[in-house]
């Protein structure tokens, strides 16, 4: 997904939860659905926990595909994680996210 792509689709309302703000809309005719992802420095410090989030939207977004979800989907962290265990992303933490995530799809 390019990023005029992007920026469209972060001016419309989004689908939001404590974390993450979801973005979408349906691809053009014949296209296959793209993902976007935006995890800010700001919020997530570690470079580990950044790649980590993205790993896991990745896969569930993969998994939502297959269940039928054909629209452009932009994912963004809205809430810095990790505030309790001084900066560090948890297992716990984790957790919500992904269910938050799914929640979403």
């Amino acid at each position: 997904m390019n990023s005029a792509k992007i920026s469209e689709l972060l001016k419309t309302r989004p689908q939001t939860t404590l974390y993450w703000g979801l973005y979408s809309a349906f691809p053009e005719q014949g296209a296959k659905p793209d993902l976007g992802i935006a995890v800010a420095k700001k919020l997530a410090k570690r470079a580990v926990d950044r790649n980590q989030l993205k790993r896991m939207i990745r896969e569930v977004v993969r998994v939502a595909q297959a269940r039928n979800l054909n629209s452009d989907v932009v994912l963004k962290l809205k809430k810095s994680v990790g505030r309790e265990t001084r900066g560090r992303l948890r297992r716990k933490e984790k957790e919500v996210l992904r269910t938050q995530i799914e929640g979403l799809l």
